[in-house]
């Protein structure tokens, strides 16, 4: 990331605007993707990291200077383990490369999921296996 760690982000678009092109980019896709099963979330900055907001934070994420990573909660994390087995994790955190595609189709099942979750209707069935990937 660009930002020194003192930087402050008011907005998602001060975030971004710190950030590389190419970097810029990748954060678009994710961006975009989220908002897509997103509607009516809300776009914040939570622990100086973009995240959209419904009732509670459905999901945060941030490029990193070889990665970017998403934050969906450690349950989104368990309950996908062995779709995300290609990428690295933590507790709560997915770092996919930053030269790798996006891997859109896995982000939106991600997101869908904690919507659902933050809804009472977690989904835990048809968690198909797809590689479809975008950048």
């Amino acid at each position: 990331m660009d930002a020194t760690p003192k930087e402050k982000f008011l907005t998602v678009k001060d975030y971004f605007a710190v950030q590389e092109p190419k970097n810029r980019k990748v954060l678009e896709i994710v961006r975009k993707t989220i908002s897509k099963v997103t509607p009516g979330a809300e776009e914040v900055i939570s622990y100086q990291m973009p995240a959209f907001k419904f009732k509670k934070i459905v999901v945060w994420y941030a490029v990193h200077k070889n990665h970017y990573a998403l934050y969906p909660y450690s349950k989104t994390i368990e309950v996908f383990k062995d779709k995300l087995q290609p990428y690295k994790l933590s507790k709560g955190t997915i770092q996919f490369p930053l030269d790798e595609p996006v891997p859109v189709d896995l982000i939106q099942e991600l997101v869908e999921y904690r919507v659902s979750e933050l809804m009472g209707k977690p989904k835990t069935k048809n968690l198909k296996n797809s590689k479809t990937d975008s950048r």
